[in-house]
């Protein structure tokens, strides 16, 4: 395969450099040779030298803080090319997929973004990570969430080409860069933590189609340098507020009523609900409910949501 200078790849990090180091060494090796743009929020263990060293010599952004997810929104300010590829510092593109992601964008001008299918593989760093016959970490296998978007109840256009989605895992998406910028980005509100879902219903209300291609990969070894309590919580406050920013009245009040009545019953749930009514003012004033074919497709996976084993609220 030859280069292929289509889609930028963003990588947002934040104390993680050996992580991060492991990312680039695999996106150094994509036939694809795409732009890099690292985006350092706040590190304090090193990251930004690391990346300055590194032979793949990616554009560094270096933040004075931790932004969360608006990392990317500054990242794709500047990048250049028609397709942004997202990664986190733990994640990297399958060779080809890159390549494939941008084909199918050309192909369909009202395909906003595609969602790859995502194989995980254990971290060496994870207790929980196992061990191969050689002591090493067990093999890679394909993330819970995969079967979801494969087998998506979203009714799709015959052009479509795959599942439709109602969402999107950011570290696994290209997305075309116009469309991005157009509906503004990661809202720095929600920082991290289910931040993909607003944003994605403000793609949808612009017109824009989002698929599944099984036939892309990206990787995802976990870190277990991660705070899961605080992203739980992000988690839980940011459905919150995107329940009540863009969906109708009925069906805010009935996934308010679903989350109270399953997220784990503890300090960390009640702070935040605490900071999701905290935030209440700026909701109100900034609501905007999706236009009604777009709840529509909200509206059908709140069944496959309410029984998913894959979006437990943990940690």
């Amino acid at each position: 395969m030859t280069t292929d200078p289509r889609t930028t790849v963003i990588v947002i990090t934040h104390n993680r450099s050996d992580d991060l180091l492991h990312t680039l060494d695999r996106l150094a090796e994509l036939p694809e040779k795409p732009p890099v743009i690292v985006v350092d929020n706040g590190s304090t263990d090193g990251s930004a030298s690391a990346v300055r060293r590194h032979p793949l010599a990616p554009r560094l952004i270096p933040l004075a803080h931790n932004t969360g997810a608006v990392g990317r929104n500054l990242a794709a300010r500047v990048a250049t090319t028609p397709y942004l590829a997202f990664c986190d510092d733990d994640s990297w593109w399958e060779p080809g997929a890159l390549a494939g992601a941008a084909d199918l964008l050309d192909a369909h001008g009202r395909l906003g973004a595609v969602t790859a299918r995502i194989m995980v593989h254990p971290h060496p760093d994870a207790p929980e990570a196992g061990g191969a016959a050689d002591g090493g970490p067990g093999e890679p296998f394909e993330d819970p969430i995969v079967q979801e978007l494969r087998h998506s109840p979203l009714p799709a256009p015959s052009w479509l080409p795959g599942p439709a989605l109602g969402s999107f895992l950011a570290a696994a998406t290209v997305l075309r860069a116009d469309a991005f910028r157009a509906a503004g980005g990661f809202s720095p509100r929600l920082v991290l933590g289910g931040e993909e879902e607003l944003l994605a219903a403000d793609l949808a209300a612009d017109g824009w189609w989002l698929a599944y291609a099984d036939r892309l990969t990206v990787h995802h070894r976990a870190s277990p340098h991660r705070d899961a309590t605080l992203r739980r919580r992000q988690g839980i406050r940011n459905t919150l507020w995107f329940t009540w920013l863009r969906r109708p009245l009925p069906a805010a009040v009935r996934r308010t009523r679903t989350l109270v009545s399953t997220v784990p019953r503890d300090a960390v749930s009640v702070r935040a609900f605490a900071e999701a009514v905290g935030g209440l003012p700026w909701v109100l004033r900034e609501r905007r409910p999706v236009p009604r074919e777009v709840e529509g497709r909200l509206r059908l996976l709140e069944a496959p949501q309410r029984e998913s084993t894959a979006r437990r609220y943990c940690g």
